[in-house]
């Protein structure tokens, strides 16, 4: 092995374990933020204000849960299609993560007596609220609770643009994969699953930053923002991770 490949692997896997301190101060964070929201977010027994139906707090509940289902379901597929230990175990965190964080979000959702799906809805129209923590009521919101089933890709309308960034057509957030690119995915194997993968997770990252950003600046129920800045933090150390495995594939991030 040269000098220059072992200085690479060095960097490789300092990067890693910078990363998975991230992941593993998000999953902090998460437990964290459970533990405040059932108390009312500063460690009292009384009950915090429930956010209200159209609320960023909701908002971004909802749709980060679907967005990092697609995560999951990503990692999954690439643990699959590639023996390489270093995308392997970056898979594993990824999914074990944004698993445990969806199942928070969620359970926040029935915490405030709120649908986890709003029929008509745009994805992420609640990032168009003002920053500063605001859209909590007393009780729960009383807007439409007939919505079940995901959110459908006729419902956003691929390509525009939502709170300052924007989904590529097909895509049913900015940064989410299409099911083009997931086909794509399942039939790669090797190298190119790897690449293919870290490309279309670096984009998902980049887009779950922007919304979990979102949600740091407009979400009022503390326990919310501190995970969303948790996240925010370990995603972002996973793009300079997943950087160096593309560079040390030849690769690069698309766009």
């Amino acid at each position: 092995m040269s000098g220059s490949q072992a200085d690479s692997r060095t960097a490789g896997r300092a990067t890693y374990w910078a990363a998975g301190t991230a992941v593993l101060l998000a999953l902090l964070f998460a437990v964290a933020a459970t533990v405040a929201a059932a108390s009312g977010g500063d460690g009292s027994a009384a009950p915090a204000r429930t956010p209200a139906q159209d609320s960023p707090d909701a908002g971004f509940a909802r749709d980060m849960a679907v967005h990092h289902q697609q995560a999951v379901e990503m990692s999954f597929i690439v643990r699959d299609r590639t023996q390489d230990e270093a995308v392997r175990t970056l898979a594993y965190d990824i999914a074990n993560t944004q698993a445990n964080q969806r199942g928070m979000l969620l359970g926040w959702l029935d915490l405030w007596g709120l649908p986890k799906v709003v029929a008509d809805r745009q994805p992420m129209a609640w990032m168009a609220a003002p920053e500063g923590g605001a859209g909590t009521t007393g009780h729960a919101g009383h807007g439409d609770h007939s919505g079940h089933g995901d959110h459908s890709e006729h419902d956003m309308g691929g390509g525009h643009d939502m709170g300052g960034v924007a989904a590529k057509p097909g895509a049913l957030m900015p940064g989410m994969a299409t099911k083009e690119e997931l086909t794509a995915l399942g039939a790669a194997g090797g190298r190119d699953a790897e690449v293919l993968y870290l490309q279309l997770m670096t984009d998902h990252h980049k887009g779950g930053v922007a919304m979990a950003q979102g949600c740091a600046d407009r979400c009022a129920t503390p326990a919310e923002r501190a995970l969303a800045q948790g996240m925010v933090e370990a995603q972002q150390s996973e793009l300079a991770l997943m950087a160096d495995l593309l560079r040390q594939r030849g690769a690069a991030p698309r766009g």
